[in-house]
Formats: structure tokens, C-alpha cells, sequence
């Protein structure tokens, strides 16, 4: 009888066919490559984006925008820059997939997701695509600083996730440099439009002329800057929770 109960208890206690053990346990938390990709090609993409600084010098960084490097001679590495840094926004999600547990973080990863989407369009559709590059923006610049905040609320309430200020500080960073793109941006059309009788021009001058205050280069830098440190600080956080439950591979449903 005994003998019995114990085969009984012994078969209750396997894994039904087709459904491995390690999909029963502790679901993973962090698939760790993923985390460590996400680092290597934020990284890239702020080294290419310097690059592309000693590439074309002719692009006043003060006043020309990031996308304006596709009017140059070396727009296949701004293509690089959007296509890398779209890969490392999705390479995050993945990695901390399984860490974000509630309903607004699980928000936020989604709307990372779509960052990642719209990082990706502007590789494809520069600025000489204005509908593309339009969506592109949008999708990018409104969906990760979103995200970063849901996403950081979300895992400060995870065991493990310790230090939060850091990651706080550069999600905030990132919501702060949309709307100081967009004064920077106003800023320079209404000097324009003063010097020239109310005329905006129609395409960049070669010099800044005298009167206007060139800022929106550098908020626009600010911003992929800002955005970029988010992503390698919560990767970075996310290799430190690795080991209390790393994962080889994600997205494992029972």
C-alpha cells in the first residue's frame, strides 16, 4: 500500500509530456545575452553617433539635427546608428521581460517595443522621407521616455533591483529632453522668422546667421544621449539580478 502511494505521489509530481521542467519552476527573470547585447549596442550607437561628428564636421552640432547627417556624405552610418540603437531598445525588452510584472510596466515594455519599431523606421526612412521619418519620430521619441518611467516604477518594487536613483534619474532624463527639443526647436523658428520678416527658410543655411541662438543640435543630441543611458543603466541593473534568476532563453511559458 505504501509502495503504491508513493509511485502515486512520485507520478503527480512529474512534468506533463512536452512540457519541460524548467517551464514549472521559477519562471526566468532576466535572459541575460539579451541584457549584455543591449549594453554593447546602446554603447555602439552613442560611439557612432560621435563618429559621425568627425565624419561630417560640416554639421554644425549646435543647430543641425541628428537626422540632418543623412544629407551628408556618410548617411549610411546614421543609417547604422538607428538600425543599432533600435536593436539594443528591443534587446532590453527582452532582457527584463519577465522582471516587469505589473499592468503599467507591462505597459511600458510594449511601448518600448514600439520605440524600438520607430528607431528602426528612421534607419530606413531618413529625412528626406517626410511621412517616414515623420512616424519614425514619433514612435521613437514619444514611446521610450513612456516607457522608461512605467518600466523603472515597475521594478522598484522587484526584490534584488536595489539602487533605484540611477535608473529613476536617467528615465526622467529622458521625458525631460523631449520638451526641451521641442522649446530649443521653437526657439530657433522664431529667431528665424524674426531676421526674415516672418519667413521661415526653407532649407538650412550654410552658417547660422547672426541673431539666432543655435540649441536644438545639442537638445537633440541630449536626447539620444539620454535615452541610450537609460537603456545601459537598466541592462546594467539587469545583469546584477541575473544571477538570483538568469535565464538562457526567453520568453518560457508554462
Amino acid at each position: 500500500m505504501n509502495t503504491l502511494l508513493t509511485e502515486a505521489l512520485q507520478h503527480r509530481a512529474l512534468p506533463p509530456r512536452g512540457v519541460a521542467a524548467a517551464t514549472l519552476g521559477t519562471r526566468p527573470r532576466v535572459y541575460v545575452p539579451a541584457a549584455r547585447l543591449s549594453v554593447g549596442l546602446a554603447a555602439a550607437t552613442l560611439a557612432l553617433l560621435g563618429g559621425l561628428h568627425v565624419l561630417s564636421p560640416e554639421f554644425d552640432p549646435s543647430w543641425r539635427m541628428v537626422s540632418e547627417y543623412a544629407l551628408g556624405h556618410h548617411a549610411f552610418v546614421l543609417s547604422l546608428v538607428f538600425t543599432v540603437w533600435g536593436l539594443s531598445t528591443w534587446a532590453l525588452a527582452a532582457a527584463i521581460w519577465r522582471q516587469v510584472d505589473t499592468r503599467a510596466g507591462r505597459v511600458g515594455l510594449w511601448l518600448l517595443v514600439i520605440a524600438g519599431v520607430g528607431e528602426a523606421m528612421a534607419a530606413v526612412f531618413d529625412i528626406t522621407h517626410d511621412v517616414g521619418h515623420t512616424v519614425a519620430g514619433l514612435l521613437g521619441m514619444t514611446g521610450l521616455p513612456i516607457g522608461a518611467v512605467l518600466i523603472s516604477l515597475s521594478l522598484n518594487h522587484k526584490a534584488g533591483w536595489a539602487g533605484r536613483r540611477p535608473r529613476m534619474a536617467t528615465a526622467y532624463l529622458t521625458c525631460l529632453s523631449v520638451p526641451l527639443l521641442i522649446a530649443t526647436t521653437v526657439l530657433m523658428a522664431v529667431q528665424f522668422a524674426r531676421i526674415n520678416g516672418g519667413v521661415l527658410p526653407d532649407h538650412a543655411p550654410a552658417i547660422l546667421p547672426a541673431g539666432v541662438l543655435g540649441l536644438d543640435g545639442w537638445a537633440d543630441r541630449f536626447l539620444v544621449v539620454s535615452y541610450c543611458l537609460w537603456q545601459i543603466i537598466t541592462s546594467l541593473y539587469a545583469l546584477k539580478v541575473a544571477p538570483h534568476g538568469e535565464s538562457a532563453a526567453p520568453f518560457v511559458d508554462a
